[in-house]
């Protein structure tokens, strides 16, 4: 496998105990990169940042996303951490409960919408002006195929996503001469521990949809994220990346 350049750059991944998260956090090491995983799951940053050390240095913050004051004290440890912040990666994300949008309490719809969509502003606006500091970034947002078609039975997600692939494009336009770039992927259904929380009817209707017949895998999200972080990708801001097996018609 060949590797991207990021050495001498320091990243954050949000969610990057583990699934996605974490296969980006690796390929993020194996390419040169210095990695802080925030995560609001203590012991398992503490395992992930164990067998991830291995590879290369990695950092974690114990962080609630969808608190604004805890995200600008992470993104402030980190910089004095690392000294500097190039790149981001948006992926923390939770699926929420399958049902009817008419069935869902407020509270069910906030804890999606305020993990999803939130969170991801609230570390954009912690970690932007960082950027700005020194004239570069990369952020890549972690959307879904769900944000771009809207999957029945999972309306806050949908919507949430949406909103993420929206917020990427105001952002991208916002920064496109401030040489930070922000761009975001759109995976369909790939196999991780989010589907622990997923009805297995929802499962096979978002398998049904993909052409190709099966589900995602980490690493092919991983690939796609790192090229995004890296100086390859140039000329690609606000833009939305595929990663959906065929299903994707637009």
């Amino acid at each position: 496998m060949n590797q991207l350049d990021l050495k001498g750059k320091h990243g954050i991944v949000t969610g990057g105990a583990r699934g996605i998260g974490f296969a980006i956090s690796t390929r993020l090491l194996q390419s040169g990169a210095h990695v802080c995983l925030w995560d609001r799951d203590a012991e398992a940053l503490k395992d992930a940042q164990e067998k991830l050390s291995a590879i290369g240095p990695v950092a974690t913050q114990t962080v609630d996303l969808t608190d604004p004051e805890a995200v600008a004290a992470a993104a402030a440890a980190t910089k004095q951490e690392f000294g500097s912040i190039e790149l981001l990666v948006n992926n923390a994300g939770i699926a929420g409960a399958n049902a009817k949008l008419w069935e869902y309490t407020p509270d069910q719809w906030l804890a999606v919408v305020n993990t999803n969509l939130n969170a991801v502003f609230y570390v954009c606006r912690a970690v932007v002006p960082i950027m700005l500091e020194q004239h570069y970034g990369r952020i890549v947002n972690i959307a879904s195929i769900a944000g771009k078609e809207g999957n029945p039975a999972a309306s806050h997600y949908s919507a949430a996503k949406a909103a993420v692939i929206g917020l990427t494009k105001s952002l991208g336009k916002e920064l496109a001469k401030e040489g930070i770039l922000v761009n975001c992927i759109t995976p369909a259904v790939i196999q991780t521990d989010i589907l622990k929380q997923v009805a297995q009817f929802h499962i096979d209707y978002m398998l049904s949809k993909i052409p190709m017949g099966r589900f995602g895998k980490v690493d092919e999200a991983a690939a796609m994220v790192a090229w995004l972080c890296s100086d390859d990708c140039s000329f690609s801001t606000g833009s939305v990346f595929d990663l959906s097996g065929g299903r994707a018609t637009y």
